[in-house]
């Protein structure tokens, strides 16, 4: 399974405070992707001063093997296209990503499931 991890996995991977059940089922993933739209979100929230990172998030990507995911054209069409189920542009940027890659998104988001695309629960330890 090729999995993209939504912008709070990824953060909560990144503090270690994903919870063990998650993780395990992170484990047996065949490649784990990050797309460039979480670390755009997390730059504008941290700047907002709502979100405090620790670190460097993309060297941290890279440290644990992680695959970049960049937005193409055809996701930003996709996203467009969506049903408006989820409002927020970050989440509908990866579930157009997920769709038109053929991943499972990892997410805690429960408006996700509105969405034709496979995912995996996840939460925070």
């Amino acid at each position: 399974m090729r999995v993209l991890l939504d912008t709070n996995a990824l953060l909560w991977i990144n503090q270690g405070t994903l919870a063990p059940p998650s993780v395990a089922a992170l484990k047996d993933s065949a490649s784990i992707h990050v797309s460039a739209a979480s670390i755009w979100e997390v730059e504008i929230k941290a700047a907002n001063g709502k979100l405090k990172i620790d670190g460097d998030l993309i060297q941290a990507v890279h440290e644990a093997g992680f695959k970049p995911l960049a937005i193409t054209l055809e996701h930003s069409r996709a996203a467009g296209r969506l049903p408006l189920h989820h409002r927020d542009p970050f989440d509908r940027m990866l579930i157009a990503q997920a769709a038109i890659e053929k991943l499972t998104i990892a997410t805690a988001d429960r408006q996700f499931e509105s969405y034709q695309v496979p995912l995996i629960g996840v939460a925070r330890a």
